[in-house]
């Protein structure tokens, strides 16, 4: 008999959102916005708060039965409940469908992927709040555009990638993501919608990437001390646990990861070279 493999997956998203529910007292995956306050972890939640009314502000005219995209947690469904709106959810993990039929029981959750959904609707808005990125650029709009209500209107808070990023081969491995903005662009000249609202919060959202890598530095700093103490006193045991975790991941793995714990290069600044974080608002062209 086969063992069954493990979900390392589900296993880091759940070590993920119990440290940000202890840290904030939810289970926000998204963003924060830090526009007036000090990028630190005592103020994620507020960051985080922040950028939910920034995206809310462009919520049309409620109530709404709105299909959120990739719904993370569930934190911005039950705030949308909250307002008076009707939410059904779309999210592929089995992990985080539970997490959000636990935070949003008022929502209607679909574990699935969005190519797959079956659903008709018809729906006032589709939300991808950084879900966007994660779907074939030939799948997602059309999709919505079967989904929605006439006048229906797609609203997307996502990364995009600049021209400037030429590949993980030539650039290494870089924070943010998605779609190339330039090629969103063209692709939406396309299709049904045209833009009724857009905004560049690159700037405000980028130190999020630097309190993270502030968060893998204390960790390396306590792996890195913890096993320079026992290479020290204890050799032999260094020796054997180095060939212990080398039967689990290759000598690159290891090196990719303690660049990660140790480095400084994933930062505000790289991420703003790389990426746009953009807030589009579509509605049906004239």
């Amino acid at each position: 008999m086969m063992a069954e493999k493990i979900d390392t997956r589900a296993v880091g998203l759940d070590v993920g959102l119990a440290f940000i529910r202890w840290l904030t007292g939810a289970e926000n995956l998204h963003y924060g916005l830090w526009t007036g306050l000090e990028v630190s972890a005592g103020n994620l939640r507020s960051a985080q708060d922040a950028y939910t009314v920034k995206l809310f502000g462009y919520l049309p005219a409620g109530p709404l039965r709105i299909l959120d995209i990739g719904g993370g947690a569930g934190e911005t469904a039950k705030k949308l409940l909250a307002l008076g709106h009707s939410v059904e959810i779309v999210v592929p993990s089995a992990f985080l469908a539970e997490r959000c039929r636990r935070n949003a029981p008022g929502a209607v959750v679909h574990e699935c992927m969005l190519e797959d959904f079956a659903g008709t609707g018809p729906y006032d808005l589709c939300l991808f709040s950084e879900s966007f990125q994660y779907i074939p650029l030939a799948e997602s709009l059309p999709k919505c555009a079967r989904l929605l209500a006439p006048g229906g209107t797609v609203l997307i808070a996502d990364c995009f990638r600049t021209e400037a990023y030429q590949g993980r081969q030539k650039h290494g491995p870089q924070p943010g993501g998605g779609h190339g903005l330039a090629r969103f662009r063209t692709t939406l000249e396309g299709s049904p919608f045209a833009v009724l609202a857009e905004e560049d919060i690159t700037d405000a959202v980028a130190p999020s990437i630097d309190l993270e890598q502030q968060l893998f530095n204390v960790i390396g700093h306590g792996v890195t001390r913890v096993s320079d103490e026992i290479r020290d006193k204890r050799p032999t045991a260094h020796w054997t646990l180095a060939r212990f975790i080398g039967m689990f991941l290759s000598k690159t793995r290891r090196a990719n990861l303690m660049r990660r714990l140790t480095g400084t290069d994933r930062n505000a600044e790289a991420f703003r070279r790389f990426n746009r974080y953009m807030i589009f608002k579509l509605g049906p062209k004239a």
